[in-house]
């Protein structure tokens, strides 16, 4: 799924089939625009699109008025959309301006202008414009003028109980959530952050995690004790939820979100977690002492397991459920070689990452700038590894990584500005999924951050000749990024620029091709774990901006012989034996062209650097043959499937797409 949080930032949609509102709940009510926005995408091959807005219009409208109380928050309701299997989700800034658009206004330079709709679909009782002078019969009349179809969603009912957020936020300030939650067609949530209470729940044998709430605009359920679902880390746990100020307890009268999870005994102070609403069991109270509050909260325990053992919830699907939910270990390891200056830009925003579990390694390849003397009086916080030579970006890895244990890798590239959160959702994908063995962010332009940069972009793909190219980057060819490539997605290879990878697996499957010295090892790398059956994936709400050929320019002849004798080899290496009957002469001839491209440009210099990369392809041949056998041994090892995984290879040529078709954009691609 697609989020948009700008409208500046929009493709052009075609065939959009699109609702608006506020959605707060994501109710049964919504549910059925959502269904059926989705049925008439898939019907008229197009997307389906959810409009909805953030603040929500009473905080702008009335920013006095503090009695407002959401079912969701932005985030909660993104989430949901995506559960019911939206593709695109538009997040529009909610303004003063915004809200003075005429009705007129609001269809033609809103709706038309930046979706082309060609169906919208809304709910009987859908307002808009300034003064909610617009209605669904005012769309209905500007729709016989243009090319769009309006299609109303009448009043749905659930056990004869008219539907709206205003009634399920009702039965929960009732704690009635057994009703909200049948109206809902989802469990009722609150996402908080564990902090430090007095102890008093360990102190009677019932030990909680106080919840913060951080949204100040939440509805919180009524007071009193609730039998609950916790998930923590993906995994569920019941369990029984205290909301009130504790009157029995006259010194500690704030009020307070409490949860006793069963059978947990985790520290998990910092940590998020998620509370499900499942049943009221009880209202606040006050006891005659402490005993008395014991003696209850077993009869609450009791009545909590009961209940949770009769509701029929969806759990999350673990890989091993029994096992203890831990934090990752991670890190970070940058390779540098008279890299200073970029240490000295880049290194801070590194530091600035926010994961529980990391260290950050800065790998030396022999620099005879003032690299680690830097190092070790400016960031002390920092390992040093001191390779004592240039064993270049392959090799060099290999020997610092061989010095670094940790759950995941890290490999990022010197001239790289990070983002504080760039790592979670990365970790918090590949936690979830033990099958993907590497995954990248997406990757920009340091200098354009508009546009995607050419080490990685979205993600890698190859094509049936071998030749490598990205979702935003189709050879020399980069795209503007506008969100076009922001689904969560599987492809052949993650950049090298900034390299996810599990530590166990790196070191199995072989690590690097020390051969290569630089240039294409993460593709030779990563075509050897889609050969083992993992997923290489790539995750663009992890965002990182790169400078780009910080150690060897994207133009120089060293780059291009690289290139093409490297390339070369991963081909030899990597493809059926069948395959490499025809490919390799293809190949060649491909790149004698190539050269022919060159000498039309005057850069003779590449075409002697193409020259040498087939001169030492052909005296590295049977050393390459060794090495196909070696690594196909490892492969066997480590394989978690009887196939290779081929996803993210492009069937077609890319070189005939390119200049013969004129394709230009991964998006065109047929």
């Amino acid at each position: 799924m697609n989020v948009y949080n700008s409208l500046s930032d929009l493709p052009n949609f075609k065939n959009a089939v699109l609702t608006i509102g506020s959605f707060d709940g994501v109710h049964a009510g919504h549910q059925k625009i959502l269904e059926r926005i989705n049925q008439l995408a898939k019907k008229n091959e197009g997307k389906s699109i959810v409009i909805t807005f953030h603040p929500h219009p009473r905080q702008i409208i009335y920013p006095n008025d503090k009695s407002l109380r959401l079912l969701n928050s932005i985030d909660e309701k993104v989430a949901l959309f995506e559960k019911y299997g939206i593709d695109n989700v538009v997040v529009v800034p909610f303004t003063v301006e915004f809200s003075q658009q005429s009705a007129d206004e609001y269809i033609q330079k809103f709706l038309l202008e930046k979706f082309n709709p060609k169906y919208i679909v809304i709910g009987y009782d859908h307002k808009f414009g300034l003064n909610r002078q617009g209605d669904i019969n005012y769309l209905k009349s500007y729709s016989r003028k243009k090319e769009f179809e309006v299609i109303e969603i009448s009043r749905h009912d659930i056990q004869n109980i008219g539907i709206s957020s205003t009634k399920i936020r009702n039965f929960l300030s009732e704690g009635d959530v057994s009703q909200a939650n049948k109206l809902l067609n989802h469990n009722y949530s609150i996402n908080g952050t564990v902090v430090h209470g007095q102890g008093i729940g360990k102190d009677l044998g019932y030990p909680t995690a106080n919840i913060r709430v951080k949204n100040s605009f939440k509805l919180v359920p009524l007071g009193g004790i609730y039998a609950v679902q916790v998930i923590y880390r993906d995994q569920r746990y019941g369990g029984m939820l205290y909301i009130g100020d504790r009157p029995t307890l006259t010194q500690h009268n704030n009020q307070t979100i409490e949860v006793n999870i069963f059978d947990f005994n985790k520290d998990i102070y910092g940590e998020k977690l998620t509370i499900e609403f499942i049943d009221h069991i009880r209202g606040d109270e006050k006891f005659e002492d402490l005993n008395g509050l014991k003696s209850q909260l077993a009869k609450d325990k009791i009545s909590s397991q009961n209940i949770l053992k009769k509701q029929k919830t969806t759990t999350v699907e673990l890989i091993n459920p029994q096992e203890e939910s831990i934090v990752a270990s991670v890190a970070i390891v940058i390779l540098n070689f008279n890299g200073v200056d970029f240490l000295k830009k880049f290194l801070p925003s590194v530091l600035k990452s926010e994961y529980e579990k990391l260290s950050i390694h800065v790998a030396d390849n022999g620099s005879s700038d003032t690299s680690i003397a830097f190092l070790k009086t400016t960031f002390p916080e920092v390992n040093i590894i001191d390779l004592k030579g240039n064993h270049g970006f392959a090799k060099g890895y290999n020997l610092a990584l061989n010095q670094v244990e940790a759950d995941y890798l890290v490999l990022l590239n010197s001239d790289v500005e990070v983002t504080p959160n760039w790592i979670n959702p990365i970790i918090d994908l590949m936690e979830r999924d033990n099958t993907i063995g590497a995954c990248q962010p997406k990757i920009k332009s340091y200098h354009a951050k508009d546009y995607f940069e050419y080490a990685g972009a979205s993600g890698g793909w190859i094509d049936h000749l071998g030749y490598p190219f990205c979702r935003g980057r189709i050879f020399d060819k980069l795209e503007k990024d506008q969100g076009q490539y922001n689904t969560t997605s599987e492809i052949f290879w993650a950049s090298g620029a900034a390299f996810f990878v599990r530590g166990k697996l790196f070191k199995a499957i072989g690590g690097f091709d020390s051969d290569y010295f630089a240039h294409a090892e993460e593709i030779d790398l990563c075509w050897r774990i889609k050969r083992a059956g993992f997923k290489v994936m790539v995750k663009p709400r992890s965002e990182v901006f790169h400078v780009g050929g910080g150690t060897l320019d994207y133009t120089n002849p060293r780059k291009t012989y690289l290139n093409f004798r490297n390339t070369l080899f991963t081909i030899l290496k990597n493809e059926p034996k069948r395959k490499l009957f025809w490919l390799i002469p293809t190949r060649l001839i491909l790149d004698g062209i190539a050269g022919g491209l060159f000498l039309f440009q005057g850069k003779f210099a590449h075409i002697k650097s193409i020259l040498r990369a087939h001169f030492s392809f052909y005296s590295s041949f049977s050393t390459m043959v060794k090495k196909r056998k070696i690594y196909t041994e490892k492969i066997q090892k480590v394989s978690i499937s009887t196939k290779p995984n081929k996803i993210g290879i492009y069937q077609g040529s890319m070189v005939w797409q390119y200049y013969i078709k004129k394709v230009k954009f991964f998006k065109n691609l047929k």
